[in-house]
């Protein structure tokens, strides 16, 4: 079972309410078990952190990136966090903004493979 800080519950509600255009146009391709059959969740607690989705049976993380994690120290920050994420022996995939609201079929396609 994945670490879960309870801090976290309320921080997650409030980031599924207000997801950027990129989040919910992926997520409109991924829940409801539109992608091999498995299920997603969105704004899920893991340890300290709050990833954008997770596939449980995959294994799988996703994050999609704004502009400002390409800049600065959010890099070291997100870095950190994918290493302690693959401790826990998930996959982490990182798309960024442009890429999901521009080429989302490949976003797809990456995702099916990495399942």
């Amino acid at each position: 079972m994945l670490p879960y800080n309870k801090k976290l519950k309320k921080f997650s509600q409030q980031l599924r309410e207000n997801m950027t255009d990129a989040e919910k146009r992926l997520w409109w391709k991924i829940r409801m078990k539109q992608v091999k059959g498995l299920f997603f969740y969105r704004q899920k607690p893991i340890g300290d952190y709050i990833v954008d989705f997770y596939c449980p049976k995959a294994k799988l993380a996703i994050e999609i990136d704004g502009s400002h994690h390409l800049v600065g120290e959010t890099i070291e920050y997100d870095r950190i966090r994918d290493d302690y994420l693959r401790s826990l022996g998930l996959r982490v995939l990182r798309f960024n903004n442009t890429e999901v609201l521009k080429n989302i079929k490949g976003v797809l396609e990456k995702i099916e493979e990495e399942i």
